[in-house]
């Protein structure tokens, strides 16, 4: 490990206290990650210093607030290694640039017959928007299957492919399994047969190294509340000719150039997809939590995350009587999993009574269950401040369920 955690620790200020006379120990983190002191400081200091809404503004602090929300959005392109700054749309959220590809891609491409391709491990955000657009559009939603490692089968991928197929929407790190698919090699395929591919990056952008331009899709949202950014942030990322041709998602303020009593002109990239009063704080805290990610580096983060898989699988393949699900070995930091045959809701409640927060129910991935044929799992989702001790005092807690409950 190339940082030192203890200091780690200490950048988060809701990791001191305690939970039920126990230290707080979290492991939601694919749900929503904690905030470092650097972005709340940056929150603060917005609103202290340069709260003002930004563009148009000629005066001081219009000038000040937009030149710094510009800045992070040319971070961000950075940060993922966009071709240009106006290919960063901010959002509310990875569903909210979900919702918007869907709606505005349907709008313009989507006729009757064609086809979307989807998984069966997305979250309900990369999945219900495109089977309603399909809806609407009198078109049809295939969906992909997974082995019992929970991994995506590039054969059937390449079976479902055809002539009517318009789009490929699928999850770069399942938030369930974990599972690390292989979305370059994906984008690759449906290039082939000229298909553009989204990418939903939700859990990706805070485990791995993200560079849009080598895995070459098309679009790749994510949201900022699970790479360590304030909630409420997001970003949606689309080549820039597949923008120019997109109808604007939501109409208003800055999205337009001009408006007449009988029609309206649209502003250009990005702010075409930018209505209204934007989330200027947010993005300051988005802005922060980028420069500790990247202070941090992210191989360093994806090293020592992977230490901690590797370390809780073990622990936990130990106790005895646990059903892992997701076991590829292109893994994020995920473990879902059931003890026994009790109730993931009722080994979560006595769970948290000691002190530690873990996931339970569908993780907003109800396809999945009724695939696996579960009601649901308890998830641990391990973040670069988590440690290996804590684990131990997870694998603790799972013997006290055992002893409880079977």
């Amino acid at each position: 490990m190339s940082f030192n955690i203890e200091k780690v620790r200490a950048d988060f200020p809701i990791l001191q206290q305690q939970i039920y006379k126990h230290p707080l120990i979290y492991f939601d983190n694919a749900a929503s990650t904690q905030k470092p002191r650097q972005v709340i400081e940056a929150i603060t200091w917005y609103y202290e210093h340069d709260n003002c809404n930004i563009h148009r503004g000629v005066h001081y602090l219009s000038v000040k607030a937009t030149e710094a929300y510009e800045e992070t959005r040319e971070k961000i392109r950075a940060f993922i290694n966009a071709k240009k700054s106006c290919e960063i749309i901010f959002t509310k959220g990875a569903t909210e640039s979900l919702n918007l590809v869907a709606s505005s891609f349907g709008k313009r491409y989507i006729k009757p017959g064609d086809e979307v391709i989807t998984s069966i491990m997305e979250h309900h955000s990369n999945f219900v928007p495109w089977q309603q657009m399909c809806l609407e559009r009198g078109a049809s939603l295939r969906i992909l299957g997974i082995n019992e490692k929970g991994e995506i089968d590039l054969d059937e991928l390449k079976k479902l492919l055809n002539k009517k197929t318009r789009l490929i929407a699928l999850t770069h790190i399942s938030n369930v399994l974990g599972t690390i698919n292989p979305v370059k090699e994906i984008v690759a395929i449906a290039h082939q047969h000229d298909v553009p591919v989204l990418l939903d990056g939700a859990q990706g952008v805070s485990h791995l190294p993200v560079d849009v331009q080598d895995l070459d899709c098309d679009f790749y949202c994510f949201s900022g509340h699970k790479m360590y950014a304030p909630m409420g942030t997001g970003v949606m990322y689309g080549k820039e000719r597949y923008l120019e041709e997109l109808p604007p998602y939501q109409l208003g303020g800055e999205m337009i150039k001009e408006v007449f009593t009988g029609r309206s002109t649209f502003n250009e990239l990005p702010f075409k997809f930018e209505a209204g009063t934007p989330n200027v704080e947010g993005v300051a805290g988005l802005r922060a939590a980028v420069a500790y990610l990247q202070d941090l580096g992210m191989d360093n983060i994806s090293s020592y995350e992977d230490d901690l898989l590797k370390y809780a699988t073990e622990k936990m393949s130990a106790i005895g009587g646990i059903k892992f699900y997701g076991t590829s070995h292109h893994k994020a930091s995920v473990i879902s999993f059931l003890i026994g045959g009790t109730h993931p809701y009722d080994a979560g409640m006595i769970i948290d009574k000691l002190g530690i927060a873990v996931r339970t129910g569908h993780h907003c991935a109800m396809p999945l269950m009724d695939f696996l044929k579960i009601p649901g799992t308890v998830r641990a989702s391990f973040a670069f401040y988590n440690t290996t001790e804590e684990i131990d005092q997870l694998v603790s807690a799972i013997n006290k369920v055992k002893e409880m409950l079977l």
